[in-house]
Formats: structure tokens, C-alpha cells, sequence
């Protein structure tokens, strides 16, 4: 079975102009790849595979690869090249409330269903909700990110914010730390305690 990684980053090139539907078909037929999880970006796929840990699931031995597109505006060419209409693989998706439209619109001209599931704001607000602002703070500390997290809230913009909300614009104030929270987070989740659209999403992979 090839590494769905290796499957991830060709799909990526592919969808991005680089190599041949050929050679990207037989990569999936090899890997046994029958589901195509469509994600924003980098920090959900962390999310989403930190989880899948939680759960105790294999998603490559599932035939389920997780594709962060680079923006949801991203999602009809994506939907395009793997679901119905190309390499026919069963799309689903995670995205925020105000991308569904979006995903609706391209899961519909690819001929998929719409089977999306959706954050309210985004994954890490749901993250946030689900552990508590106090629970995030101590995965904060053991990072050694408690000075900034503290001179962050300080802020004049943040002066009025809630501290769930104050966390969600924490985490993506710097490069790569939504990447790397989304893991920590999604990782200190407890069994049963998952937010709704990744139960929801999991129930159906």
C-alpha cells in the first residue's frame, strides 16, 4: 500500500498543473485510496490525523486520504480532478460555515453528494470550545508560548474579545502554529469528547 502521503503531495502537484491524470490514477488504485477528506489547509489535516490517532483509526488502511487544498476557493478543482468526474473517489469534506457554500456548489458540479461537514468558525474555535480556554492555556505553557499568548491578550484589539475567541486570533498569529496546535489540541482531546463535525465526519469515513 503507498504511503498516502506520497498519494497527498502527488494530488497536490497534480491539482496544481504539475504531472499526468495517468500516473495520479494508478498512485491511488495502488494505494487503495477510496475517500477523498477535502480540508482548507495544513493545520486541519494535523487536526484530522491527530484525531484519527484518538480514535484508534488507521485512515490509510481505510483507503481515506486527507487533501488540505490551500484554500477552500481551491475546492473546485480539487472536487473536479478526485471525485465522480475524474478519478472517482467519494468526496467529503470539513470546512467552516462561511466556505459551505462553496463546497456545496462544487461537490454539485462534480456529481458528488454533499457530504460536508461544517465549524462554525473554524476547526480551532471548535477545539477551543470543546477543551476549555484553562485546558488550552496549560497546552500553551508546555509549549513555551504562555509570555506571547499573555502579551497577545493585552492588546488594545483584543480589549473586549472573549478569551475562547482571544485563543482562536492567538493561533494564527504566527506561521506554522495553527499547523502545530491543531495536532496538540485535536491530541488532548478525550475519548467521547470530540467536536461535533469530527464525530460527525468520522462516523461517516
Amino acid at each position: 500500500m503507498t504511503d498516502t502521503g506520497i498519494i497527498r503531495d502527488t494530488v497536490t502537484g497534480w491539482a496544481e498543473g504539475h504531472g499526468a491524470d495517468g500516473a495520479v490514477r494508478r498512485l491511488v488504485e495502488a494505494g487503495g485510496v477510496r475517500t477523498a477528506v477535502l480540508v482548507e489547509g495544513r493545520s486541519d489535516l494535523a487536526a484530522l490525523e491527530a484525531l484519527a490517532a484518538r480514535f484508534g483509526r488507521a485512515l490509510d488502511a481505510e483507503g481515506v486520504c486527507v487533501v488540505p487544498m490551500g484554500g477552500a476557493m481551491n475546492v473546485g478543482r480539487y472536487a473536479g480532478l478526485l471525485g465522480p468526474q475524474g478519478l472517482g473517489l467519494r468526496l467529503t469534506g470539513l470546512c467552516d460555515a462561511r466556505e459551505r457554500p462553496y463546497y456545496d456548489r462544487a461537490f454539485a458540479r462534480a456529481g458528488a453528494p454533499a457530504e460536508v461537514f461544517v465549524c462554525v468558525a473554524d476547526l480551532e474555535e471548535e477545539l477551543i470550545r470543546v477543551l476549555g480556554v484553562p485546558k488550552v492555556e496549560e497546552i500553551v505553557e508546555a509549549e513555551g508560548d504562555l509570555t506571547p499568548w499573555r502579551t497577545f491578550t493585552r492588546q488594545p484589539a483584543q480589549s473586549g474579545r472573549s478569551r475562547q475567541d482571544q485563543m482562536r486570533r492567538f493561533l494564527g498569529t504566527k506561521k506554522g502554529r495553527k499547523i502545530r496546535y491543531g495536532h496538540l489540541l485535536a491530541s488532548a482531546l478525550e475519548p467521547g469528547r470530540a467536536p461535533a463535525p469530527l464525530e460527525a465526519l468520522f462516523s461517516r469515513l
